[in-house]
């Protein structure tokens, strides 16, 4: 991947000649990315947020995004002071180069401290007839650190978010750094104790006003996990940092000062399961929830077809190696090929979300009507102390089609059919008969496979991928149609792993490891979050189409072309 962007360039005037090279040579430099950039990319404006809940006193940073050519208009900013004071403002154009296609873009970042408690918004913006998304904020009351001494330059702060919890049960540990100054050079100690599993989830950078006073905080969340009841001690953690400038020439740092931070350990007690507690698998979650989803609508449910049914059990405050299997799905006229549990962790400020998700697909061997049995999960309500069951109810299906003919088993009640000495006599005939048909059958087939051996290997292998490619394109569109998460989802995956193999994967997660493009990190992340946070958001259907159909053009930029693949521009050589 080539990374390409111009920056601002302070020249020296000491040689007028310098100037003049170094100007030229910016301002070719600016002409070839713009000439490269002239197809660009549809324009688009997106807002982000680099977090969603935050106390009064703490500040938040929002992005807002314009793909396309620029004008000389701006946002207005002007609806953002209703609800919070704008500390900062900048802006930047940034011009890129990736795998031979170019895009540019303007960011402006803002930095926003509420102004009252509740929760606000913040609103569209318009620019060239691009509107953005609005974003929702929540604020809680202005939280005071465990130190108030104004005259400190940094400071460390350990919050739990627990007194006291079950064994098993996750614990939010929160360190944060506070300091007036600047610090560099920051090593700190990771959080390590025994008997537990511990998962740092989330670390975020804001600022929060003490006494008037504005403090620069580092924050890191991690979850943890204890395996055995007793007594839990969160540990001191120590940060070393050095306050003062950076200076690279200097060798001996004179102007800076090390400083040492200790912050204060913690001990809270770990309770042994509930007694009163049935359940078969002991599981404290914060929310438990269970969704079911098919390949295809059931209704056209045909003898012989296959239909694949997902269930998806999901617990916040829970990680999927915790969450128990779903029973085996037996029904009387239904076959049924489970596969492998897909197991998944979606880690946030909030803690771990862990998921699984069985496929099973199911085949009807007879018409009539099915019903699924339904599946109960018993769990701990972690928020009420309380055990509550999350049932996903029966499910009934109709199958149409004609059911195989089965010949009947004979008759065992030691009677003797009319017409048993005629069957004995042609016994042998028949057996005859069976014999040669089943050998004529034998060399049909031998014939058939060599004859299709042979048009299999004089086929072009291309043949079948490019078919495959149609097919899965195909459905991937019909799935953003009908706009069913689970199903763009897997229509997409199956769309990535026939046009890139060599990504090949279960999930967006492990095949965007390999192919590193942004749309799909934006994809997963909107598609996680309709299908798996507790509380759902509304799928962007505009961001998400705008998104899929810029995948569908690097597809037709790269499989329609008969050049081979060339090296990056600037990039360094491949590894033997």
């Amino acid at each position: 991947m080539v990374n390409t962007s111009c920056k601002q360039t302070n020249i020296s005037n000491n040689n007028p000649k310098e100037q003049l090279i170094q100007l030229l040579c910016c301002s070719v430099f600016l002409f070839i990315v713009l000439i490269c950039s002239a197809p660009g990319h549809a324009d688009a404006l997106t807002a982000t947020v680099d977090r969603d809940k935050l106390a009064l006193n703490e500040s938040l940073t929002l992005r807002l995004r314009y793909e396309g050519s620029i004008k000389a208009n701006q946002p207005d900013f002007n609806l953002l002071q209703r609800d919070f004071e704008i500390l900062s403002r900048r802006q930047s154009n940034q011009y890129r180069m990736i795998n031979g296609e170019t895009e540019s873009f303007i960011e402006w970042t803002l930095s926003l401290v509420p102004l009252k408690e509740g929760k606000l918004f913040i609103p569209s913006f318009h620019l060239n007839n691009e509107v953005s998304n609005a974003i929702a904020i929540e604020v809680s009351k202005a939280s005071q650190p465990s130190s108030t001494d104004p005259n400190r330059q940094a400071f460390l702060e350990i919050e739990l978010d627990k007194k006291q919890l079950y064994v098993q049960e996750q614990l939010l540990v929160k360190v944060r750094l506070y300091t007036t100054v600047g610090l560099h050079d920051i090593s700190m100690e990771p959080l390590q104790i025994p008997d537990t599993h511990i998962e740092k989830v989330d670390e975020q950078n804001y600022e929060r006003r003490i006494n008037g006073v504005a403090h620069a905080v580092h924050e890191i969340i991690y979850a943890v996990f204890p395996e055995s009841s007793g007594t839990l001690q969160i540990p001191a953690l120590n940060y070393v940092a050095i306050v003062g400038p950076r200076d690279p020439f200097s060798l001996l740092n004179r102007n800076t000062q090390r400083i040492r931070l200790r912050s204060k350990a913690k001990t809270l007690n770990v309770i042994p399961r509930p007694k009163n507690y049935t359940g078969s698998q002991w599981l404290p979650a914060a929310e438990l929830n269970l969704k079911q989803s098919w390949s295809h609508d059931p209704k056209n449910f045909k003898v012989g077809e296959p239909i694949s049914r997902i269930v998806t059990l999901s617990a916040e405050g829970l990680r999927a190696a915790q969450l128990p299997p779903l029973p085996a799905l037996q029904v009387e006229g239904l076959k049924t090929y489970p596969n492998q549990p897909q197991q998944e962790d979606q880690a946030s400020s909030q803690g771990i979300t862990g998921s699984s998700t069985e496929t099973t697909a199911i085949v009807a061997t007879k018409p009539g009507k099915y019903q699924l049995p339904p599946i109960s999960i018993t769990w701990w309500d972690s928020k009420t102390q309380q055990q509550r069951t999350t049932e996903l109810p029966a499910f009934q299906f109709q199958v149409k089609g004609a059911a195989a003919v089965i010949t009947p088993p004979p008759q065992s009640n030691g009677e003797t059919a009319p017409n048993q000495t005629v069957a004995a006599v042609d016994l042998g005939f028949w057996r005859t008969l069976a014999i040669i048909a089943i050998a004529s059958h034998l060399l049909w087939l031998i014939y058939l496979f060599k004859t299709r051996k042979k048009l299999l290997t004089s086929r072009k292998p291309d043949d079948n991928t490019s078919s495959s490619l149609h097919r899965v394109t195909a459905q991937l569109k019909q799935a953003l149609r009908d706009g069913i998460p689970i199903n763009i989802q897997k229509a997409l995956i199956n769309w990535l792993n026939i046009r890139w193999p060599e990504a090949k994967g279960n999930n967006l997660g492990e095949i965007n490891r390999v192919l590193d493009f942004k749309e799909i990190a934006e994809i997963q992340n909107l598609l996680n979050g309709t299908l798996y946070l507790t509380s759902p958001q509304p799928l962007d259907k505009k961001r998400l189409d705008t998104l899929i159909q810029q995948l569908l053009k690097r597809q037709k930029s790269t499989a329609t072309g008969d050049q081979p693949n060339l090296p990056d521009l600037f990039s360094p050589p491949r590894a033997k």
